[in-house]
């Protein structure tokens, strides 16, 4: 039931913010696009009743530019790093999610970034877009290294794009660890249940040193951070 009056609220919300995404696009004010974002994603926790239960943050500079890489449990999870990050972020998405109205206008005027997963380069490309935005812009984009949710809730193997993006822009790398969002909303379910999430932020991981020779260690490096923040004691890889 509060699944249903969430969307619902969503729905009125998207309506009634139309006139101001579209003084946002004429003024290019997309940070209060991410403010009135982040708004109604904390309503929608309230609403939901959600416990969150976040370490980390304090290890996160708001000025500086990160790929921030999380395992990818549930559909809650992209919503909800959207809120938790202490900075604005950019993420890059397929392009079918680009046709969603308001929603989609919404995330071009923010510089989320499509893929064309169909086009044999087209993931390439959006790394080559998203690494010219870090450097210019100083934007901090969230990845989900394994690509698409968990079916069994366990972490899957990583896909190399986010970290060619690190690699390629030079920014560190923050592994978070989210823990409870599949036991609340597992992949082919639309209902929300109440329950507590855990995230952890974890300190940013320097990426100097690394390139195509060691480019394994790398990926095997964050997984196993991240994999570290889902075990009951939570230790550090160092």
């Amino acid at each position: 039931m509060r699944t249903i009056i969430l969307v619902f609220l969503y729905v009125i919300l998207a309506i009634l913010l139309l006139p101001v995404l579209f003084i946002c696009y004429l003024g290019r004010w997309p940070n209060l696009i991410i403010i009135i974002s982040r708004w109604a994603l904390k309503l929608g926790e309230r609403i939901l009743g959600v416990q969150l239960e976040v370490s980390g943050l304090e290890n996160i500079d708001k000025k500086s530019p990160y790929v921030f890489m999380a395992n990818h449990l549930s559909f809650l999870d992209g919503p909800l790093l959207f809120m938790l990050i202490p900075q604005p972020v950019r993420v890059i998405l397929k392009k079918e999610a680009f046709r969603l109205p308001v929603i989609g206008q919404g995330m071009r005027q923010l510089k989320f970034i499509p893929v064309d997963r169909k086009k044999l380069r087209g993931g390439r490309r959006s790394i080559d877009r998203a690494a010219r935005l870090i450097k210019d812009k100083g934007f901090s984009f969230l990845i989900f290294p394994e690509g698409t949710r968990s079916r069994d809730g366990k972490i899957q193997a990583f896909k190399r794009g986010g970290f060619f993006l690190a690699l390629d822009s030079q920014v560190p790398i923050v592994p978070i660890s989210i823990k409870g969002t599949y036991e609340l909303m597992p992949r082919g379910s639309f209902f929300v249940k109440k329950g507590k999430i855990k995230v952890v932020f974890h300190p940013p991981f320097v990426v100097t040193g690394y390139n195509k020779n060691n480019f394994k260690t790398l990926v095997g490096k964050i997984k196993e951070i991240i994999r570290s923040g889902l075990e009951p004691d939570n230790k550090e890889i160092n």
